[in-house]
């Protein structure tokens, strides 16, 4: 898949998931740290098996300026405001994705 598919994928579902009204419509713990997980593939360019979601995203070697994007990325995708600082508070996927989860008061 090309990145304007990738792209045009991530920008359709962000606006599906923009439509939806209430919180009970808001992805899970898993369907976010999946969106996640493959958001670091992509841009890795690795296969999603690869990623550790225990991993510090600094592991990973991603910077502030990737931080940022990713974060105003996922924002789009939740339809939800997203501070791009939580990536400290919740340095690893799973901890961002729990994070977000029981913020938006989402079960897994």
């Amino acid at each position: 898949m090309s990145q304007v598919e990738i792209l045009m994928e991530k920008i359709m579902t962000a606006e599906a998931i923009s439509d939806k009204k209430g919180h009970e419509d808001l992805p899970s713990k898993a369907d976010i740290q999946a969106w996640i997980v493959d958001y670091l593939a992509d841009l890795l360019e690795i296969d999603a098996d690869e990623i550790d979601v225990t991993v510090p995203f600094d592991g990973y070697g991603l910077d502030s300026a990737v931080a940022v994007g990713m974060t105003g990325d996922l924002e789009d995708w939740l339809g939800q405001p997203l501070d791009p600082t939580l990536l400290y508070d919740y340095p690893t996927v799973e901890s961002f994705a729990h994070h977000l989860a029981k913020e938006f008061e989402v079960t897994a």
